[in-house]
């Protein structure tokens, strides 16, 4: 990803919730009222870091310098039974289809699927009983109150897995982005080198001006990709919500059958849930082939999977790919979703590096 880009799919911060105030200990002394007994009031409690889901927002980026969220300390409570003010909540807002893990375990937190759907990440401390609350008819003048909870603390990877139907699987420079644009109305960067996508993109597909659906064009993968090579498999945690996975090799490739199965392969390394999603094949570019030799090209193909000869350039299929695609996308799905969006991470793996992890700090201010 580029340093101009704004699309921000992955932060690291450092979130810690408000602690409780401390409970006052105190007596109330007015004139003329010589036994006037404990009046200590309550602390505030701390405030808690929320995560809100925000249909305005698309990426990450506002959290990508804002590395330490914390919300406000609870005040402690003072006499005439005056309870402490609350300390203030932090709302953290993201795009919908965010995902949130423990930044030391891995361990899956939250997943937030609807515009203003709202998950507290780490409470705040209760604030503290004041004196008044502990006298009894045998203990008249307590002198003692109780102190504000702690805070809670917690390193965190916020992660950004894009809602679509239909995702785009393929090699760099196999047409995954001119077939995107010309099936929707999105416009991503197009050229006539590899790896020219650097970030995920979305679109529209109509279907017949009845129906429609989502359809995610990611940065092209290679072999190797699960060890790093190329640009890694950091962007196929786009692809883990599609109900459908779209295959994109050229029609000059030698043998599409192996760059299939390498790209099968890849995917499986990521993540082998991801080979339980409907497939389909699309075979660009097939301008350049006459009918013989696509018939023949044809004998070789996988037979495991519904496959078309299609041409952005022409427009020769992709009608039908589109009718293709909407069927499959109806048809009954036998893989669990949340199962694979909620996976556990390697924190330590090479998809989750963080260039400001050593800016991170486990330090509290010690406000009171």
């Amino acid at each position: 990803m580029t340093s101009e880009s704004n699309f921000v799919d992955y932060v690291k911060i450092y979130a810690r919730s408000g602690k409780g105030g401390r409970g006052s200990t105190h007596f109330r002394r007015e004139k003329y009222i010589p036994f006037g007994g404990p009046d200590g009031g309550d602390g505030g409690d701390g405030g808690d870091v929320i995560l809100r889901g925000d249909r305005n927002y698309w990426t990450l980026l506002h959290l990508k310098y804002e590395r330490h969220i914390m919300a406000g300390h609870g005040e402690g409570g003072s006499g005439k039974l005056s309870r402490g003010k609350d300390g203030e909540d932090k709302i953290i807002p993201v795009p919908v289809g965010t995902v949130v893990f423990d930044g030391e375990t891995g361990t899956f937190i939250a997943d937030i699927k609807f515009d203003g759907q709202e998950i507290v990440l780490l409470k705040g401390g209760r604030g503290g009983k004041g004196n008044n609350y502990f006298k009894s008819a045998t203990n008249q003048a307590p002198k003692y109150s109780q102190p504000g909870e702690p805070y809670e603390e917690k390193r965190i990877i916020i992660q950004l897995k894009l809602l679509a139907d239909v995702g785009l699987v393929g090699f760099p420079n196999a047409g995954k982005s001119t077939l995107l644009s010309t099936v929707s109305a999105a416009k991503p960067k197009i050229a006539d080198y590899p790896f020219t996508t650097l970030e995920p993109s979305l679109g529209i597909v109509n279907v017949r001006d009845t129906y429609s659906f989502v359809m995610a064009d990611i940065p092209g993968i290679i072999e190797g990709a699960s060890n790093g090579k190329g640009l890694g498999l950091r962007f196929l945690r786009h692809i883990e919500r599609n109900s459908l996975l779209l295959f994109v090799i050229s029609a000059d490739t030698i043998d599409i059958s192996k760059e299939y199965e390498i790209l099968l392969n890849e995917l499986n390394r990521y993540n082998p849930d991801l080979l339980d999603k409907g497939r389909v094949l699309a075979i660009s570019k097939s301008d350049l082939l006459d009918e013989e030799l696509e018939n023949e090209i044809k004998k070789n193909l996988p037979s495991d999977i519904p496959h078309v000869f299609i041409s952005s350039i022409t427009h020769k299929g992709i009608t039908t790919l589109k009718d293709l695609l909407w069927k499959e996308l109806n048809n009954p799905v036998f893989h669990d979703v949340d199962n694979i969006v909620h996976k556990h991470i390697n924190v330590d793996s090479k998809e989750v590096e963080d260039d400001f992890d050593s800016k991170i700090s486990y330090e509290d201010n010690n406000e009171d």
